[in-house]
């Protein structure tokens, strides 16, 4: 699984498989916690973060929201600015 962006210890990811399904989404992992959060409305699809890591993800996804939806669309891996 690609790895998109990495900042303050969350790593952001996509995966690339066929079997993957709508709606768009990335995988955030901080620490032992990870969460599938839709890149559209930044719901958790699934899983868990921590309230300021989640916080931190969803400002990352809403800067780049035109980028990420066009990865998931392409399948074409572009590395993606750390949120700073």
């Amino acid at each position: 699984m690609p790895v998109l962006s990495r900042f303050y210890g969350i790593i952001i990811r996509m995966y690339f498989l066929q079997k993957e399904h709508n709606p768009p989404h990335i995988h955030a992992i901080y620490h032992e916690d990870m969460a599938a959060i839709d890149i559209i409305t930044g719901e958790v699809l699934e899983g868990y973060l921590p309230a300021k890591a989640l916080a931190m993800v969803r400002e990352w996804i809403s800067l780049h929201r035109d980028t990420l939806e066009e990865v998931w669309k392409t399948q074409d891996f572009k590395s993606i600015p750390p949120l700073e």
